[in-house]
């Protein structure tokens, strides 16, 4: 799937916001991605997967054992990633305010695990999860995400392979320009900001 083919499965899905959002980084941005949208449709959702399930190589997709994603923005794409590598899907959550693994969910040591995002901007859910899927029991062997907002930058030291990079600008709290700063902040993902 070309880039411009995913883009026009986020804009088909009404999934591209334009305004000014609070990511979950705590960040600032006149672009937001509502991945959960582009989801909603299990014929979309399938296409994405197995479009991102292709951008991994072949010898990594027959060593992946298990996918795991963290709650909730991840959920989806993981199982649906799950279903395109025929492998079990499974999440991690923050009950207590930090990722683990539960609802009877279980690693065995050293399964090889692909852990899945939706979207990537700074990485901190992603490596917060890479932590608990090895505190599981888990080896992280790459991470893939439907969409990379890093501009690169993120490094979960294992391969990461995103679907698409996008690179909207992004802004810290005092850094606004005057066209945010003169909007209140509309915060749409599933964390609160960090």
């Amino acid at each position: 799937m070309l880039d411009e083919e995913v883009l026009a499965e986020f804009r088909a899905s009404k999934a591209l916001l334009e305004g000014h959002f609070l990511l979950s980084s705590g960040r600032h941005s006149a672009h937001y991605l509502q991945c959960a949208r582009v989801l909603m449709d299990p014929d979309r959702a399938g296409r994405l997967a197995i479009a991102l399930a292709g951008r991994l190589p072949r010898d990594l997709r027959r060593d992946i054992q298990k996918v795991v994603s963290p709650a909730m923005g991840g959920i989806i794409i993981g199982h649906e990633m799950g279903r395109a590598l025929g492998v079990e899907a499974m999440f991690v959550e923050r009950p207590t305010g930090t990722f683990e693994l539960r609802r009877g969910f279980s690693l065995n040591p050293g399964d090889k695990v692909l852990m899945v995002e939706d979207v990537v901007t700074t990485g901190l859910s992603s490596r917060e999860a890479i932590v608990a899927i090895e505190e599981a029991g888990g080896t992280v062997i790459a991470a893939a995400a439907l969409v990379d907002r890093s501009g690169g930058s993120v490094d979960f030291g294992v391969p990461f392979f995103p679907l698409i990079q996008i690179n909207f600008p992004t802004y810290a709290p005092d850094e606004l320009p005057p066209e945010l700063a003169a909007t209140p902040a509309v915060k749409p993902g599933s964390r609160t900001p960090a």
